[in-house]
């Protein structure tokens, strides 16, 4: 497995994986709002200075992650495995990647938000030391109310 750093001409690469990953929560409810991003709001946030890891077995796309960093912390979502690679360690291995590149920009910190209903995720990101710092309800880019929980986890070199 190769993870590269996303550039503007991966915004579809990007895009495809995210839909791949994210199509289990289109009957969810509410549905994710990953699924109404599109190349070109990808392309609008990457201009904006957001990021993304990409991770490749052989010449696929398989998984991928976007991040933005911010004075102390990055904040990493959207993190997206194809359904016929999960399980098979790509998002621990692009978290590993992302946490690697925050501590080199001189974040300390690494955040993200999990649905309170996807259980599995929060187990994931226990897993790698995430431990939930709040809960709350929040409103996702469709307008629907969620229950949300941060995570953090303290880096150290």
């Amino acid at each position: 497995m190769v993870i590269m750093l996303a550039q503007l001409k991966d915004a579809p690469i990007i895009h495809d994986v995210m839909l791949q990953a994210f199509k289990e929560y289109e009957h969810a409810t509410p549905p994710s709002s990953a699924l109404n991003e599109t190349v070109e709001s990808i392309k609008e946030d990457m201009e904006r200075g957001e990021n993304a890891f990409i991770a490749y077995l052989g010449e696929q796309p398989v998984a991928m992650v976007r991040f933005t960093f911010s004075e102390h912390s990055v904040y990493f979502f959207r993190l997206s495995v194809i359904p016929s690679k999960q399980g098979h360690g790509l998002a621990k291995a692009l978290l590993k990647k992302l946490e690697h590149q925050a501590l080199a920009n001189g974040k300390m910190i690494s955040k993200c938000k999990v649905r309170m209903s996807v259980p599995r995720n929060i187990e994931l990101y226990r897993s790698l030391g995430y431990v939930i710092t709040k809960e709350e309800k929040s409103e996702n880019l469709n307008g629907f109310s969620l229950s949300i929980a941060t995570m953090e986890k303290q880096l150290t070199k």
